[in-house]
């Protein structure tokens, strides 16, 4: 198993956990980028084992195959000298050599396997952890939203906005009544006799002084 698809079943793992604890969503997310992070520290950290692992093998492989080199050296001087025992004994070490030659080359070639599989994983996980720290504010964004939708819902269902509202009928109503009140006082008054002829007095006058004004117009207008 990857370490990245580790990673995926952990963050499930969580999720699942958070949501039968009902814990807040907003939380779950942050918990899904930390545990992505986290990943990505000890993929890297894996990595970079492995790169040192990598670099001491070869640099053991290179021993081995330089001591392997002397050996043939050896065997082929000792062959020059008409000592076959020692060109025997030459190459058997140098054939030993190369057996643990072949054992690192190996070693190295799992080292290298895990190294690209670190490489793949990396490269997705950091896409995936990019990817959600960008939806991070949006989410939160909608979050919010949806607790203030629920708040506004529970508080309608709640019947407080009713008496509110029937309050306000209440107040209406006694508004209502109090213009009723006032109009009332007006009801049943008539005018009197004296306030009659004060209106005729004054519309007359009135009808002078506008008589005055249009015969000193058409005096100015014939002049």
């Amino acid at each position: 198993m990857s370490i990245f698809s580790r990673m995926t079943d952990i963050i499930h793992s969580n999720i699942n956990a958070l949501l039968d604890k009902a814990e807040d969503p907003a939380k779950m997310v942050r918990l899904m980028i930390q545990e992505m992070e986290d990943t990505v520290v000890e993929v890297r950290a894996t990595a970079v084992k492995s790169i040192a692992d990598k670099k001491n093998i070869a640099r053991r492989l290179e021993r081995l195959e330089a001591a392997s080199d002397e050996w043939q050296e050896k065997a082929e001087f000792a062959l020059s000298k008409d000592r076959e025992d020692l060109a025997r004994a030459a190459l058997v070490a140098k054939r030993k050599l190369a057996d643990q030659a072949q054992h690192l080359r190996v070693e190295l070639a799992v080292v290298e396997e895990c190294l690209s599989k670190y490489d793949d994983d990396l490269a997705q996980l950091q896409s995936k952890l990019n990817e959600a720290r960008a939806k991070k504010k949006a989410l939160e964004i909608r979050m919010s939203a949806a607790s203030k939708r629920v708040a506004i819902r529970r508080r309608l269902n709640d019947g407080r906005i009713d008496e509110a509202m029937a309050r306000y009928a209440t107040l209406e109503q006694r508004i209502d009544e109090l213009e009723a009140d006032a109009e009332a006082y007006d009801l049943g008054k008539k005018r009197s006799l004296e306030d009659e002829f004060s209106d005729l007095v004054a519309e007359n006058g009135v009808e002078d002084e506008l008589d005055a004004i249009k015969v000193k117009l058409a005096e100015k207008h014939s002049a």
